[in-house]
């Protein structure tokens, strides 16, 4: 899992240096590295972070979402222009601290779930007494799941994104009815609003 930048890291975390040639100088191998190499420290959890060697800056978001633009061109895209066009349109919302911590929400309960099912897999895998052709069937069907959870994730997120803009229209319009009834100085109420300009034309 990646370190957040800007949060002081312990021993633990592995320090990773990007210069202005753009390459990456891993710290704790002495070596520079590639994308696919931090890709593969994902897949694997290790704590790590990246930070402009001149200036110490954190820059781990900017490379994760480099290495999510790269998979995202290379195989089959897990965010449809749809579910793009509505997560751009909550930056600068006021509901876009809460939209974070709902997905971050939603995507660890996701991936417990796709544990538990590995996990399932292994145990059925593992304690039966099946022939041969059972275990590759197995093997099969875990080679599949990759793909599978991918789409699977995609409708999920999709989901989550329009239930919580649903959300999100439903506090718009119970604050619009909550101050229904009061007046301003200098605004009309909305139907005063509508009624004057009928009038003015």
């Amino acid at each position: 899992m990646a370190a957040i930048p800007g949060e002081k890291t312990d021993a633990q975390t592995r320090l990773i240096k990007k210069y202005p040639n753009r390459r990456l100088y891993d710290t704790k191998t002495s070596s520079y590295i590639t994308l696919a190499d931090v890709k593969q420290m994902v897949l694997r959890q290790e704590d790590f972070q990246v930070v402009d060697a001149r200036t110490g800056e954190g820059l781990t978001r900017q490379i994760l979402l480099q290495i999510i633009l790269e998979e995202e061109q290379a195989g089959k895209p897990l965010f449809s222009s749809d579910l793009l066009s509505q997560l751009i349109r909550f930056y600068g919302n006021a509901m876009q601290g809460f939209l974070g911590a709902y997905l971050e929400k939603n995507l660890r309960a996701f991936q417990e779930l796709q544990k538990s099912l590995q996990e399932q897999s292994q145990r059925m895998m593992a304690g039966g007494e099946g022939s041969r052709a059972a275990q590759e069937l197995w093997a099969q069907f875990l080679n599949l799941q990759g793909p599978a959870m991918q789409s699977l994730m995609q409708a999920y997120l999709e989901q989550s994104q329009k239930m919580f803009a649903q959300f999100q229209e439903q506090m718009q319009a119970q604050a619009r009815n909550m101050f229904a009834g009061f007046t301003f100085p200098g605004f009309a109420p909305p139907q005063q609003q509508n009624k004057a300009e009928g009038d003015a034309k």
